[in-house]
């Protein structure tokens, strides 16, 4: 199977019952976040920007597995609940 074979939607449960339903899943994405969801370094100058880039970059990740189970469980993105 291919993940380009399957809809939004089936690829959005398929999140869900890896990384929500799935113990191990959860625990995998506990640490993930514990692990690359940090915030802003805000001392030392031109460093701290490139560390915080570096920090956003890998948060993205993170964010999006979590924006999929999101999208399964029918919660609104951010952009939706804005308007």
């Amino acid at each position: 199977m291919n993940y380009r074979d399957l809809t939004p939607e089936q690829l959005a449960e398929t999140y869900r019952q890896i990384f929500e339903v799935d113990k191990r899943g959860a625990l995998i994405l506990e640490h993930l976040v514990s692990r690359f969801s940090q915030p802003a370094k805000v001392d030392g100058g031109i460093d701290a920007v490139l560390t915080t880039y570096h920090r956003l970059g890998q948060n993205s990740v993170v964010q999006h597995v979590v924006a999929m189970i999101n999208r399964a469980n029918n919660v609104p993105d951010n952009e939706e609940q804005s308007e």
